[in-house]
């Protein structure tokens, strides 16, 4: 996929290189979030912290994730200026290629929504790109390169460890570049989500509902974010490669939970899914890409 190269004022934030503390809840957190498969978004990690709130509490939540140990991040803001450090989205999206790629597919996914939203007469909101290397801190609480690229609603981030895109390649042999740019279109839905106010109605609706029920709707909410991310790329298809669809479709079966778990542990849990199987996952994604229309991702309504 032909993407320009980023713009200048995206709002990211570089914590490579960073030392942040840990252990205690954080570290029994990280260690359930594998179990149930959270590997993009926020919708699983939702679903462990109902598990603290009922079985723990949750209290500070950023203690609990993090033991309360943190160290400062450097933030670059829209004009471009670093509070620590400087230099700017340019230095913070050139350190090698697969952030610089990052960066193109988050500012083209920041400039189409926008357009998006100002069609349909919606106040759009950028959300900011979080690089992070091997452990950081979010919004959410600690985060480690085992969670895979996620999106944060409390701070609004998109928390990307770019050493994730080998593992892509080599644990679920989904190569290509459009198989990274799906990655982050489709966290970037989950910011839509939260603009539109979809995760909230979600969260409330796990709160007041079984561990089942609560899964259910993470995975509607994680198909809704395929959806957006095959809108994005319809919104630019002008800009596809051959190949590039074919990219998307493999890694969205690749990271399906019924080819993880079945991989995984050898057998298939259906109710402890969260992101929606394999053929899902595609067919929500090819939703998004067939119509470009935000309008045809609605998952929360009848069968998926």
């Amino acid at each position: 996929m032909r993407l320009d190269d980023f713009d200048k004022d995206i709002n990211v934030e570089d914590q490579r290189g960073q030392s942040f503390g840990g252990g205690g809840g954080g570290g029994l957190l990280l260690g359930l979030l594998p179990l149930i498969g959270s590997r993009f978004g926020c919708g699983g990690i939702v679903v462990v912290l109902l598990i603290f709130a009922v079985f723990g509490g949750l209290g500070n939540i950023g203690g609990l994730l993090t033991g309360g140990d943190s160290a400062p991040s450097t933030q670059v803001s829209r004009n471009g200026a670093g509070s620590a450090g400087g230099g700017g989205a340019t230095a913070a999206c050139s350190v090698d290629a697969a952030t610089r790629s990052t960066c193109n597919a988050f500012s083209s996914a920041e400039n189409t929504w926008e357009r998006l939203f100002a069609q349909s007469g919606q106040r759009f909101q950028a959300p900011k790109l979080v690089f992070y290397g091997g452990q950081g801190m979010s919004g959410c609480g600690a985060a480690s390169s085992a969670m895979g690229p996620f999106y944060c609603p409390s701070d609004q981030g998109v928390y990307i460890d770019t050493g994730f895109f080998d593992e892509l390649v080599q644990k679920y042999r989904a190569a290509g570049d459009f198989a990274q740019y799906y990655v982050v279109a489709h966290e970037f839905g989950h910011h839509i989500q939260t603009l539109t106010g979809a995760s909230e109605q979600v969260r409330q609706a796990q709160a007041r509902g079984s561990r089942e029920e609560g899964n259910a709707l993470s995975v509607r909410l994680e198909l809704q974010a395929d959806c957006y991310a095959g809108v994005w790329a319809a919104q630019n298809r002008d800009r596809l490669e051959p190949g590039d669809i074919q990219e998307g479709m493999r890694a969205a079966e690749a990271i399906g939970d019924d080819t993880l778990q079945r991989e995984a542990q050898g057998r298939v849990v259906p109710e402890s899914f969260t992101h929606g199987t394999s053929a899902q996952r595609q067919a929500w994604l090819n939703r998004g890409l067939q119509s470009g229309d935000p309008a045809v991702c609605d998952t929360f309504s009848g069968a998926i």
